[in-house]
């Protein structure tokens, strides 16, 4: 979550407007990471938990497929409750929904209730992520929303990055203390969305007698599906393979703890300038040549033996993977009127999820059928995809001239 990253300033000063939009982006950041930093801190010690309270393997699978199923479901009604009634209530509701369901997994609990407390996690998690986008993309103008829109991105990985290292130095035997920590953290969250006069600001105005518009699937919009898709088959495989792929090349625990950490923090620092080239250059040329690494790098990955190598080849997928993600956000917003942008962001998350809970179930069996067969075919459909993109994008022009779009709500 760091300022420092150095890229091209805009010589222009800052006027009152833009220092009370960068404030809340800010705010926002904060709490994205807040959020995102206990939840990091549980994940990986999550299933190992369940483990010890009797869960079998398949009840394990079922309990964290259940966080993306919540995902797949919730997001975009997530998303059109927040054109609705406004982010605010529901980025709140994301946040304490989260920290109770944290605090209630130190409770005695059935199988069913493990499944349900993690199904509620997806989808609080859905509409935070939604909710605080749409809040972003309906305030910034186009010409700089791909810096501010990176900003939310940075501070998610910086929360997943940092989490997993404060969760292992508690251990699975003290989890208790981090379902409490991560409430703690939730709430704490909230409290900027609560007390803050900038977030409160700049939410869509509303008029609850008039209904809201149809949303058009537009050509930017549907290319940034294709997009979500591709990383979303890439996500699904990695959740899935990438530590067994490890386990198989003799990768100690060290080595495996290492490699999500190698592909984690450089995108913390490189989205950032992702960011500043979204909003300066073309994006649909930043969006390919983002998703064309991540799938080179993801059919290359079973062919490759030695684990520094792999290492290495995870930081620098990190790279391209961090330059797509500002370019598709800026190009499926651009035109949107503020109440459109929550189902907007609704349907990329939904996508992006669908794809992520597809391909962790079906890449499972295509593993144990043979180790490259899950990466390579995620990566040809992530390339058929990508080509998608350019097609659909094809005649949109890719460059920030003019905030041609939502205008900072009042």
């Amino acid at each position: 979550m760091s300022e420092s990253t150095s890229v091209p300033q805009d010589a222009a000063a800052e006027t009152p407007d833009e220092q009370a939009t960068n404030l809340m982006v800010r705010r926002l950041s904060l709490v994205v990471f807040l959020e995102w930093l206990g939840a990091g801190a549980i994940i990986p010690l999550f299933p190992l938990y369940l483990k010890q309270h009797g869960a079998s393997p398949s009840l394990i699978g079922l309990t964290m497929s259940a966080f993306f199923l919540a995902g797949l479901l919730t997001q975009f009604p997530a998303g059109r409750l927040a054109d609705r009634i406004g982010r605010r209530p529901v980025l709140i509701g994301g946040l304490i929904l989260y920290a109770a369901s944290c605090l209630a997994f130190i409770l005695p609990l059935s199988a069913w209730g493990f499944i349900a407390l993690r199904f509620v996690q997806g989808g609080a998690a859905g509409a935070v992520e939604v909710a605080s986008l749409a809040l972003v993309s309906s305030n910034v103008p186009i010409e700089k929303r791909g810096r501010a829109i990176s900003r939310i991105f940075s501070a998610q990985l910086a929360g997943t990055a940092v989490g997993p290292l404060l969760g292992a130095v508690a251990g699975v035997q003290h989890m208790a203390l981090l379902f409490i920590a991560t409430a703690i953290a939730c709430t704490g969250a909230a409290i900027p969305v609560l007390t803050s006069s900038t977030i409160k600001a700049h939410d869509v105005a509303h008029i609850h007698h008039q209904p809201l518009v149809r949303l058009v699937m537009s050509r930017a919009l549907l290319g940034a599906v294709f997009g979500a898709l591709a990383l979303g088959l890439g996500i699904g495989v990695y959740e899935a393979c990438w530590t067994l792929l490890l386990h198989d090349r003799g990768g100690s625990s060290l080595a495996i703890a290492l490699s999500w950490t190698a592909f984690s923090v450089p995108y913390v620092f490189f989205v950032r300038a992702a960011g500043w080239f979204a909003d300066h250059w073309d994006r649909r040329m930043l969006a390919a040549l983002g998703l064309l690494v991540s799938v080179s790098f993801c059919v290359a990955y079973p062919f490759v033996t030695s684990i520094p190598v792999l290492l290495t080849m995870g930081f620098l997928e990190s790279v391209g993977f961090s330059f797509a993600l500002p370019s598709l956000q800026a190009m499926m917003t651009e035109g949107r009127t503020p109440r459109e942008l929550g189902r907007v962001q609704g349907v990329y998350a939904t996508s992006q999820t669908g794809a992520i809970a597809l391909a962790s179930a079906v890449a499972g069996v295509l593993f144990g059928m043979h180790a490259f067969l899950p990466f390579v075919v995620s990566g040809g459909i992530g390339l058929l995809l990508t080509a998608a993109l350019l097609i659909a994008w094809a005649p949109l022009d890719g460059h920030a001239h003019h905030a041609t779009s939502a205008e900072p709500a009042t």
